[in-house]
């Protein structure tokens, strides 16, 4: 195992997500809900650069399980921290899987 237990990317920068919710707040919210469970040494948040899936965020990723999330909204994150960066059980209903390695940007988006 590498130097975490769980590694969380949250796409800050890309075209879409940004726009579509305050993402650096979700920045802080999840890495005050590590702090408050006294995980911190085991669980890492980190902000992270465009995803290249413009159109589908916002979108947070965790590792080691290659778990991506789309479309993700503010009253979405204390499921994601209690079932899958603490429990281990990711949430199905936001999961992110499009089929296709790579970008996979909307036509419509940026």
């Amino acid at each position: 195992m590498g130097q975490y237990d769980c590694h969380v990317f949250v796409c800050t920068t890309g075209d879409d997500c940004p726009k579509d919710g305050d993402v650096e707040g979700f920045v802080k919210y999840l890495r005050g809900e590590i702090v408050k469970a006294g995980r911190q040494q085991q669980v890492r948040i980190n902000k992270a650069g465009c995803f290249s899936q413009c159109g589908h965020g916002p979108m947070i990723v965790v590792y080691p399980e290659n778990v991506w999330y789309g479309g993700v909204q503010q009253s979405d994150l204390e499921e994601i921290v209690q079932s899958h960066i603490l429990g281990g059980t990711p949430v199905e209903r936001l999961r992110y899987e499009p089929g296709v390695k790579g970008a996979n940007k909307k036509k419509d988006a940026h």
